[in-house]
């Protein structure tokens, strides 16, 4: 990886624990919710964050931070397919 993509991995990192922080205990956001929140312009060009903010969602989890969750159950990062959300770990 790229320093440049590490960058914005560590700054979606930041950016979903900033959102859950402001959330109450066991809500939990979209991987979208982040890649729109550090995205700085105002078009679709969020979307092309989506894949690093999942990337930096796993990287939460290895450290307990978050819990990946579907169907409001938490998963192992290298089990889910599909939609995913993000909460604090319990």
């Amino acid at each position: 990886m790229a320093e440049s993509e590490r960058e914005t991995v560590r700054r979606l990192e930041q950016t979903i624990l900033g959102l859950l922080q402001r959330r109450a205990p066991g809500a939990s956001i979209c991987p979208s919710d982040a890649a729109r929140a550090a995205y700085e312009e105002d078009d679709d060009g969020w979307r092309a964050l989506m894949e690093p903010a999942r990337l930096a969602a796993r990287h939460l989890v290895d450290g307990g931070e978050v819990e990946i969750t579907q169907h409001g159950r938490p998963v192992a990062p290298g089990e889910t397919r599909g939609p995913i959300r993000i909460r604090r770990a319990r």
